[in-house]
């Protein structure tokens, strides 16, 4: 499948995608490894071709604010234009092995799956899909024209311009802001912050792109008080105090496997120090925390949507408010919040 942004540059063709603006003999392939030069072209060598495909919760992506208790289409490809020491889907993002994609389905087929399984949405996710943008956007379309929403699930490492017309096709997003240190992400990911920044200023103030931002807390690498602060100060200032922020836990994996898992603890206190920052909608996640899972009324702090996992145990949600109170929740909600449940069902498409 022929690529899109990519120029040629003397003897090189570069591609334009993300901020690596890899520079290809023919032949080669990008950082990302899914992107490959061939004569005077690129290719996106995964379209088509999938990992597999799940059915999930919404609250798995993780998104709280985005048809809570619904049921989401999920998959990826391979490759990632990242390179995270702590990457929790390397055998993913990280793979060389086109085997890995068993699955082949059309961008049509997608779409008929989801609506043949009642799901609202299809996710892209898994690996970042910026680096199989194409695929993505072909899938959307298809999906729109069913009426399916779409959400992404992406570091948000992307140029302008691909940026644009990639989210134009996008509904609902989860963004990786990594860390909140330009050392972090050069030594941990051997990226820049500043790019993902200019994302989420992008997905906020120019679009109608639901926006959640997730952060992996590493003990001793992104975990600090000063950090922690700085970064809810920058979502709660530049983005806004209603922008959900959810704070993950992690668990040794890939090249940090001498790293302690995050402490539950650490989790309570990161929420704790982002909401006194200004922030009303801040979670944990990949643990068992009934409170910082729940989303709670600013206004009169009544839990508005209980989670337990990522089961809805109560709502109180009248026309996108508090049903106490009456104050608006941001976020997209059905009349009826769902109740999809923890599960998660492998399907196959095609």
């Amino acid at each position: 499948m022929s690529a899109r942004w990519f120029h040629r540059d003397g003897d090189k063709v570069q591609c334009d995608l993300c901020p690596r603006d890899c520079r290809l003999a023919d032949g080669q392939r990008g950082l990302c490894f899914v992107r490959k030069r061939e004569g005077d072209q690129m290719v996106l060598t995964t379209y088509g071709r999938s990992s597999g495909f799940a059915i999930d919760p919404i609250e798995k992506k993780p998104l709280h604010h985005f048809y809570p208790g619904s049921s989401v289409l999920s998959f990826g490809t391979a490759g990632c234009n990242l390179a995270c020491k702590f990457c929790q889907n390397w055998d993913m993002s990280k793979s060389r092995d086109m085997d890995t994609l068993s699955a082949v389905a059309s961008p049509e087929a997608i779409a008929r799956a989801a609506a043949e399984a009642e799901c609202p949405s299809v996710a892209f996710t898994y690996n970042d899909p910026i680096v199989f943008a194409e695929y993505a956007m072909d899938t959307a379309d298809a999906c729109h024209a069913r009426g399916i929403s779409t959400v992404a699930v992406t570091a948000g490492y992307v140029h302008e311009g691909p940026r644009r017309d990639f989210f134009a096709k996008i509904d609902a997003t989860n963004v990786d802001l990594k860390a909140f240190t330009e050392e972090f992400y050069h030594s941990l990911t051997a990226a820049h912050l500043e790019p993902v920044k200019d994302t989420l200023r992008y997905l906020v103030k120019e679009t109608r792109v639901w926006t959640e931002i997730t952060t992996l807390l590493i003990p001793g690498h992104n975990d600090s008080e000063k950090e922690i602060r700085e970064l809810a100060q920058f979502v709660a200032g530049e983005l806004g105090p209603d922008v959900p922020l959810h704070f993950s836990a992690f668990h040794p994996d890939y090249r940090m496997r001498d790293v302690p898992a995050t402490p539950f603890a650490m989790l309570q206190r990161a929420r704790r120090l982002a909401m006194q920052e200004g922030l009303r909608y801040v979670y944990t996640g990949n643990v068992h925390d009934a409170e910082g899972d729940t989303t709670f009324c600013p206004s009169c702090g009544a839990g508005v949507i209980v989670r337990d996992w990522y089961e809805i145990a109560h709502a109180d949600l009248r026309d996108g408010a508090c049903g106490r109170c009456g104050t608006p929740i941001p976020g997209h909600f059905d009349a009826q919040v769902g109740h999809f449940g923890r599960r998660r069902l492998r399907v196959a498409v095609g």
